[in-house]
């Protein structure tokens, strides 16, 4: 495995006879992104030039090391609602504070994917379960939704809190600028209808461009309609936000937000796409571009970016085959800040706005919830709380809930995990479950228990419960018998009370016997000397030899009880 920091696979073995279709990609990428970088600086609190800003060299920064060929980094609308929750807390959205600070955060979420990158750390992606992702992508567009109201409508809206905002734009729709709504909605209507054209068609481009054109020969700029104004010409000179330290303290929560969410998303977006190509995805390297894009985008003024899933279905369908395509993407916007930022004087903010609501409106996901409830409820329980606690408590927040309760919940299944009674199916030595198979017998004087779970501290005392609890519904045991073909760990604590389990029953006459430990576990047991203590009842190698053997036992101990010698 190649350093995660080392160039590109693309860019070590490019094959020319993919030059056209990148260029193809690129330039219908970036036809796309330029009016989407906008909208989403606005959605950021940021001037929309910092979207075009954060659409240059953070692209070909993520391009020369991600291992994605078709993955669209840039400014989402995720990453965007977190930039303004997170520093729209310390400053006012668009002053030139909020800005510095914007730029901060994207260097502080670089910061730490790339060393999250370096360590090797992209195994991170394994904790946030796809209920929590699901839970707080619904609920984000859906805040984000809602936070444009204000453009689209032409109205300034007091409230903060999701569910406010709506209650108070729909108490003002009568307040609404007429022509401002004319021009939101139909904005919104032309995209609605461009989802029927072929995803190359530059529907996002051609809405700006008509309602720009309108604006400006209508001169409903002068007559209330808010627009992009003076778009600054010319790309930024490169610097380091200048902030205190407890800035960056209380920016830190929030860059870790963007830091885990942003690779989350990007690398399910790079995975999904792989998975039609046959291309390998690197975690460790994707942070490290990530990182290293982020980091491009702090020092231009900028705000943090991610892999986006519109963008990049658009890059892979048109083609894209290697990070020369993105590279193209980046030039072209690059152009345009050099040149076009003159027409964008009266883009309105209602149509950014529009471009927004219908970008958002396909992540709300309907089929998860539906699905989780009907395969395990459990998990449909963890998109609710991670759904509502986004839309009510904030995003970062609806984060930190949903984590928080996977994890509980993945502790609770494993402190109280499923225990079987066993009997058996057939003379073949076929063990299964009483409860799923009525016709198995039960082994006479024996009771047969199978734990499914590794043992450790938080579930031995329960195992103990459920021995006592069984064994008192047995009159005639005087045996037990372990199944641990299921345990894959043990901890010292776990052992120490299966040790202690053992030789209490034995004090009360009952025999325990063990069968099908793994590898693992016999290790275990054999560092704390069970082979010494346990040699001939702990170490049985199938379920059968274990309960032969406890059978034989417990007669032996009949027999020796009533005075006889066995044997």
């Amino acid at each position: 495995m190649r350093f995660p920091l080392s160039p590109a696979p693309w860019l070590r073995r490019y094959d020319r006879r993919d030059l056209p279709s990148d260029l193809i990609a690129g330039i219908t990428v970036a036809v796309m992104l330029v009016p989407q970088g906008m909208a989403y600086a606005l959605l950021a609190g940021m001037p929309p030039v910092a979207g075009l800003y954060a659409s240059t060299v953070p692209l070909v920064a993520y391009a020369l090391v991600g291992s994605s060929r078709s993955l669209a980094v840039g400014p989402v609308a995720i990453m965007s609602l977190l930039t303004l929750a997170g520093v729209g807390a310390l400053a006012e959205p668009g002053s030139a504070e909020f800005i510095g600070l914007a730029g901060l955060l994207a260097l502080m979420v670089g910061v730490l994917q790339l060393a999250l990158g370096l360590l090797r750390g992209g195994v991170i992606v394994a904790f946030l379960s796809h209920a929590v992702v699901s839970g707080f992508t619904s609920a984000a567009a859906i805040v984000i939704g809602l936070s444009q109201l204000t453009h689209l409508l032409g109205v300034s809206l007091e409230a903060q809190a999701p569910l406010a905002i709506a209650f108070e734009a729909l108490r003002r729709l009568g307040d609404a600028h007429p022509a401002t709504l004319a021009v939101g909605l139909g904005a919104v209507a032309l995209l609605l209808a461009g989802t029927r054209l072929p995803k190359r068609f530059p529907t996002p481009l051609v809405v700006v461009v008509l309602a720009t054109t309108l604006v400006a020969l209508l001169g409903l700029g002068d007559h209330g309609v808010r627009t992009v104004g003076v778009v600054p010409a010319g790309l930024p000179i490169p610097t380091l936000p200048d902030a205190p330290l407890s800035a960056v303290l209380a920016l830190l929560p929030t860059a870790l937000a963007i830091a885990f969410v942003g690779f989350m998303e990007s690398i399910a977006v790079a995975r999904s796409l792989s998975a039609k190509d046959g291309e390998r995805i690197d975690a460790d390297r994707e942070l490290v571009g990530l990182g290293l894009a982020n980091l491009a985008a702090g020092m231009l003024a900028a705000f943090p970016v991610t892999g986006g899933f519109s963008r990049s279905a658009v890059n892979h369908r048109a083609g894209a085959r290697s990070g020369l395509a993105t590279i193209v993407t980046a030039l072209l916007v690059a152009i345009t800040l050099l040149v076009l930022t003159p027409l964008f004087r009266h883009l309105p903010q209602a149509a950014l706005a529009a471009l927004v609501i219908v970008a958002v409106a396909g992540l709300v996901d309907a089929n998860t919830p539906r699905h989780l409830w009907r395969v395990r409820r459990s998990d449909a329980l963890t998109l609710a709380v991670t759904f509502l606690a986004t839309l009510t408590i904030g995003v970062e927040q609806g984060i930190l809930s949903g984590v928080g309760f996977s994890l509980a919940v993945f502790v609770w299944r494993s402190a109280f995990p499923h225990v079987a009674v066993m009997g058996r199916l057939d003379e073949q030595g076929v063990w299964r479950n009483v409860a799923r198979y009525p016709d198995v017998r039960l082994a006479e004087g024996l009771v047969v228990l199978r734990p499914d779970a590794s043992l450790y501290f938080a579930n031995a005392t329960y195992l103990r419960d459920v021995v006592e609890r069984t064994l008192a519904e047995r009159d005639d045991a005087r045996g037990l018998v372990l199944d641990l073909s299921a345990v894959n760990d043990v901890d010292a604590v776990g052992l120490d009370g299966l040790d202690a389990l053992m030789r209490e029953l034995d004090q009360r006459g009952v025999e325990v016997h063990l069968a099908g430990m793994k590898g693992p576990v016999r290790d275990v047991a054999a560092r704390a000397g069970w082979r010494e203590r346990h040699a001939e009842r702990a170490f049985h190698v199938g379920l059968d030899q274990a309960v032969a053997a406890a059978a034989a036992a417990c007669s032996e101990r009949a027999g020796r009880a009533l005075g006889v010698t066995t044997g």
